[in-house]
């Protein structure tokens, strides 16, 4: 724990991202809670009227109060990543780690199926999914989730490759343990570094493409509040009312930002070297 702070401290980078990211995740919790308006609450009267003590963020084309919007959002966009991430790290890590054990055929099969997947950029696979499962905001996550899964799978197997070959490895499968023992407890256990760096990679990435399917119209549909269809639905009026689409768009790109910094310093607390030139 003491190292970790100490880490902490000379990664000042790290430290305001975590930071930043906690206050966007209690705004976002408890935000809506004392909200006096309603996400989807119209009051044309008051449209597209700029920031003000009664409206922080200003007022949307139908009167809706844009910062109810982005805080109501931001669960939605904040859950997904969540979802998206989980069920890319359970295929990708399940399916790359077996492929680096078992070697043969079946790595050969498994790699062959992710690199495929791998050869069409993630955000245009992703369009493509959403646009054969329909526009929902649930066939968006898992498209998502599908694209990110081979990302999990390649660190996965590379983990595997390397642990697979030490010394208690070796003796875990020369005293007849059971393969989903070995798999569990030695390899996947002692990878595990490499797979939250990517974890918290694709995070961010996992918002910023939910939020690309939504701002195409693939994603969440109105008058649900999400971070990249309020964009989509406000860049018309950028130009006399630019608050409408800049907030949520400067919403994905401060939580996006933050977990990149996040990533970046899981990946220098798990590199030994790193750790030590920081120190």
């Amino acid at each position: 724990m003491t190292a970790l702070v100490h880490f902490l401290r000379k990664n000042s980078l790290a430290t305001a991202g975590g930071l930043v990211l906690v206050a966007v995740i209690l705004a976002v919790i408890f935000g809506p809670m004392i909200s006096p308006y309603g996400p989807t609450k119209l009051d044309v009267l008051n449209k597209l009227q700029g920031p003000s003590w009664a409206h922080w963020l200003g007022t949307d084309s139908l009167g809706r109060d844009v910062m109810t919007r982005v805080l109501h959002g931001g669960r939605y966009t904040l859950a997904i990543g969540m979802g998206v991430v989980s069920i890319a790290f359970v295929v990708g890590v399940l399916f790359g780690t077996l492929a680096g054990f078992a070697g043969g055929a079946v790595d050969m099969i498994i790699m062959r199926v992710v690199d495929a997947m791998l050869s069409f950029p993630a955000l245009v696979l992703a369009i493509a999914l959403a646009a054969a499962f329909g526009p929902s905001l649930n066939n968006a996550m898992l498209a998502v989730a599908i694209t990110l899964a081979p990302q999990f799978a390649r660190v996965a197997r590379s983990q595997a490759l390397a642990i697979s070959v030490k010394p208690y490895v070796e003796a875990a499968v020369s005293l007849g343990l059971p393969t989903r023992r070995i798999l569990w407890r030695y390899v996947f256990a002692n990878g595990l570094g490499p797979l939250l760096v990517q974890a918290s990679l694709s995070f961010g990435s996992a918002i910023l493409q939910t939020a690309s399917l939504g701002f195409l119209g693939l994603g969440a549909q109105p008058p649900l509040a999400e971070w990249g269809a309020d964009v989509s639905a406000n860049l018309q009026y950028m130009r006399e009312s630019p608050w409408v689409a800049l907030s949520p768009g400067m919403a994905i790109l401060l939580t996006v930002l933050c977990f990149n910094l996040i990533g970046d310093s899981l990946a220098d607390w798990f590199n030994p070297r790193r750790r030590n030139e920081i120190d």
